[in-house]
């Protein structure tokens, strides 16, 4: 088995989530200032848009720096052929690994038949991780995922996953149809734990870790390799760093906020990403302290960075 990066990190190890329009190249430089995870991803990809007129838009989405590595470069689709062409891709532009995602419950990704959607069809499941393994060469082949569409379905589902023999096998505690509406099921990704032993994969447990006590806190628990953390980087930017839970000073929160959005205006600023793109991220620096909210209504009206550049003239001023 080619575990290439993954059998090297230390456990648990700890990931930072692909999250669409949030990770890209300004928050994972920004998160990266606050505290490093051990393995970051990019956005998820498309395979049929990099086959399309839309590809170098795409290509935006794969843009990374030298101090990212290791980098997994994070694909959807439904078409084997097409997922051959990302992950040789992938391995050009010198990712560390390829990871296919067959978790998410977007409607008009399920619709394709990608995502989650692969769950009702294993055997084109498993035709996608072959031709990705073809694609990546000497890249590891990882798979993000949930346990199941409608219903729990570690036998049939999660097994046929396992039976392909992929390094690491990414696992979001709940099912499409729970969405993010119920706790997570560490107790069953713990029995997933015990079924990868036969295979010798690696499983990185997703779900409700919202701290990093809280998430060594569920390796120990589970028998998880690492965790991969989603929304609780909403909660921390400082997540990944060895004093993640030490208070954050509001002076140190703005110019934080500061720092992203000049990051994305180099990055997005003449390439046409929504500014409005960078309005949810508002909520993660300016919370925490008497007077956030007035600070945080402020920069919800902005319309540009200038606005943005101003009001933190502002409020720096007013903070001691």
């Amino acid at each position: 088995m080619n575990y290439g990066f993954w059998k090297e990190l230390p456990q648990p190890f700890f990931v930072l989530a692909p999250m669409a329009d949030v990770t890209d190249l300004p928050f994972r430089r920004t998160i990266a200032s606050c505290g490093r995870p051990d393995v970051w991803y990019t956005e998820f990809v498309a395979a049929a848009g990099l086959a399309s007129r839309g590809r170098e838009k795409l290509l935006l989405l794969l843009h990374f720096e030298p101090n990212e590595q290791p980098i997994v470069a994070q694909f959807f689709g439904a078409d084997p052929e097409q997922m051959f062409q990302a992950a040789k891709l992938a391995r050009e532009l010198g990712f560390a690994g390829v990871d296919i995602n067959m978790g998410c419950p977007d409607r008009k990704v399920v619709k394709q038949g990608a995502g989650i959607g692969l769950c009702k069809d294993p055997a084109r499941a498993r035709a996608i991780i072959a031709a990705a393994k073809e694609g990546a060469g000497d890249l590891p082949v990882s798979v993000k995922t949930r346990l199941g569409f409608s219903q729990i379905d570690l036998e049939g589902w999660i097994r046929s996953l396992l039976e392909e023999r992929i390094p690491a096998l990414i696992i979001h505690g709940r099912t499409a149809k729970e969405l993010s509406q119920v706790p997570a099921h560490w107790d069953l990704i713990t029995n997933v734990v015990a079924m990868a032993k036969e295979y010798g994969t690696l499983i990185v447990g997703n779900g409700d870790v919202m701290s990093r006590a809280e998430g060594e806190a569920r390796a120990q628990e589970s028998g998880v390799h690492g965790l991969m953390v989603g929304r609780g980087i909403f909660h921390n930017p400082w997540l990944f760093a060895p004093d993640a839970d030490r208070q954050r000073a509001p002076r140190e929160r703005i110019t934080l906020l500061q720092q992203h959005a000049d990051a994305f205006e180099e990055v997005w600023g003449s390439r046409g990403r929504n500014f409005d793109t960078l309005k949810r991220f508002f909520k993660i620096y300016i919370s925490g302290w008497d007077g956030a909210k007035e600070v945080r209504t402020r920069y919800m009206e902005a319309k540009t960075v200038a606005d943005v550049r101003a009001i933190t003239a502002g409020a720096l001023a007013h903070i001691s």
